[in-house]
């Protein structure tokens, strides 16, 4: 679990309100559309809560979900995956005090399906699960994992 200075159970329940706005030129080229959602940790967690067991989906994913439910064209892929990592650390940091939390982050995998050593035990822990719920997991060198679909 990666340190920080401000417990990320904290981040998790910072309130924040989701927004659309404009998003930057750069990003609407690449993204397709105008309208931006910065969403919320709150709003990532309740997308994780409803991937079912034995299904995976990508960060692409995971952002077209949020951007569809309020209508934008687009989620923000900086801050979505911020607030992805806040509710991964702060589900293992309630894990690793002997609570559940009901967040399967590991089920949300990046668009190459390698597995992010940047989130809880370095992608170790994330391939553990995920071959817990029966996928395979491809072992290029102990530092790169990719989920096999």
């Amino acid at each position: 679990m990666k340190k920080s200075a401000t417990p990320w159970q904290d981040k998790l329940h910072k309130n924040q309100h989701p927004l659309v706005k404009d998003g930057p030129e750069q990003w609407n080229l690449r993204f397709g559309g105008h309208l931006m959602l910065i969403a919320s940790p709150a709003l990532v967690c309740e997308k994780l809560r409803n991937i079912p067991r034995g299904e995976v989906i990508t960060m692409s994913d995971l952002r077209r979900q949020l951007a569809a439910d309020f209508g934008a064209d687009y989620a923000c892929p900086l801050t979505t995956g911020i607030f992805f990592r806040i509710a991964a650390e702060a589900a293992e940091e309630m894990r690793t005090a002997g609570t559940d939390s009901g967040l399967p982050w590991w089920r949300v995998i990046p668009d190459n399906h390698r597995l992010n050593t940047r989130l809880p035990g370095n992608g170790i822990l994330q391939a553990d699960l995920l071959r817990n719920e029966g996928f395979k997991i491809s072992t290029k060198d102990m530092k790169t994992f990719s989920v096999l679909l």
